[in-house]
């Protein structure tokens, strides 16, 4: 996706926003409303919540595929997420804390 676009995990979804503007693109509600860690890798927007993720496509926020991760329990925990190129991987109280700063400006 273009460089114009944020993505923001919050309350079970993905948000897309214009950078320029912060006007809303598309919104993606994934389950429930714990808090959402999003990574992008190249033209791959991945999304942990719940203990499952989902890639979701960058143009549309349609889910590309989802996975539950049987067996690693109920998933109350937060997923890190690690990517080859290592592009812009936040840990989640990383996230957290530029949240709180953006929305403190």
């Amino acid at each position: 996706m273009a460089l114009n676009v944020i993505y923001l995990g919050i309350k079970g979804a993905v948000i897309a926003l214009n950078r320029a503007n912060g006007q809303e693109i598309w919104r993606t509600t994934l389950k429930g409303g714990d808090f959402v860690n999003v990574v992008l890798d190249g033209n791959q927007l991945y999304a942990t919540t719940r203990g499952e993720i989902f890639c979701l496509d960058t143009k549309t926020g349609e889910p590309r595929w989802h996975n539950e991760l049987k067996g690693l329990g109920l998933g109350l925990g937060l997923i890190s997420i690690a990517t080859p190129s290592g592009s812009q991987v936040l840990t989640a109280q990383e996230k957290m804390m530029r949240d709180a700063a953006a929305a403190a400006a």
